[in-house]
């Protein structure tokens, strides 16, 4: 079995340390290189020729897209890693190699790379290169039609997915290295860090109130104060998060018009 070298390109270290931790238990995977984003992926795969490259979508400084537009010749196969929608992937599986949504599933990840492996064998240049224009050419046509999809999140909940739109999300809080979703009344387990999913989340919907917890403003009854002039912001439910000191002066002046 020849063995494919595969780049691995996230701008989250978390994120990109748990894919290189999966690639280890597959055999015909090489050399594994990192990129946490499309310059440095670029200026990678100049001296490193990946058989195959494992590509998040959403990135600052460019787009997963604007990768697959610049890849060298010869061009490696490509796994998306993403969570659009059912529409995109359905998009992804009519034209790419394969998807992985996050958070990823071990069964689903080892399925995925089984089908890279064989294509990065078996398919010209030529081929690669007309795919990947087409899932290029379908998506921005998608995206063109649909709303931001970075305004979604996709949970993975008793072997579903479920769809959490920020209207739905009453606060969030970390949890070690990953978030803990409040909901409509369900609490939802995301391996994402809090700083990653906070830059995916529209600003003018979410506030954040601690170094810990994030919310949505919408989601705000009455913000009170506390002992020692600390505030607290009650949610529905009379739940109360107590707000960060270094949080105060922002929520001060963009909810109470305080300086």
């Amino acid at each position: 079995m020849n063995r494919v070298d595969v780049l691995v390109v996230d701008d989250e270290p978390l994120a990109r340390r748990r894919v290189v931790r999966l690639l280890k238990h597959l055999a015909w995977v090489g050399a594994v290189e990192e990129a946490g984003n499309v310059e440095q992926a670029i200026q990678r795969l100049a001296t490193f020729q990946a058989g195959l490259v494992l590509l998040d979508i959403q990135m600052p400084g460019g787009s997963g897209f604007d990768l697959v537009e610049r890849l060298p010749d010869p061009a490696p196969a490509i796994v998306f890693i993403t969570a659009f929608d059912d529409q995109a992937l359905r998009a992804f599986d009519s034209r790419a190699v394969d998807y992985i949504t996050k958070p990823i599933d071990p069964g689903r990840f080892h399925e995925a790379l089984e089908r890279a492996r064989i294509a990065a064998e078996q398919r010209s240049n030529t081929d690669r290169i007309r795919e990947l224009e087409e899932v290029v050419t379908a998506l921005r046509k998608q995206s063109s039609t649909q709303p931001d999809r970075r305004l979604e999140i996709w949970v993975k909940s008793k072997g579903d997915y479920v769809r959490l739109a920020p209207g739905n999300i009453s606060h969030i809080a970390a949890e070690r290295d990953y978030v803990r979703i409040h909901a409509e009344g369900v609490e939802y387990l995301y391996n994402r860090n809090l700083a990653a999913l906070e830059r995916s989340l529209p600003s003018a919907q979410f506030i954040r109130i601690h170094r810990s917890t994030i919310v949505r403003i919408d989601a705000i009854k009455r913000i009170k104060q506390d002992a020692f002039s600390a505030l607290v912001v009650v949610l529905g439910g009379g739940v109360e998060l107590r707000v960060g000191r270094t949080y105060t002066s922002n929520i001060r002046s963009r909810l109470m018009n305080q300086g």
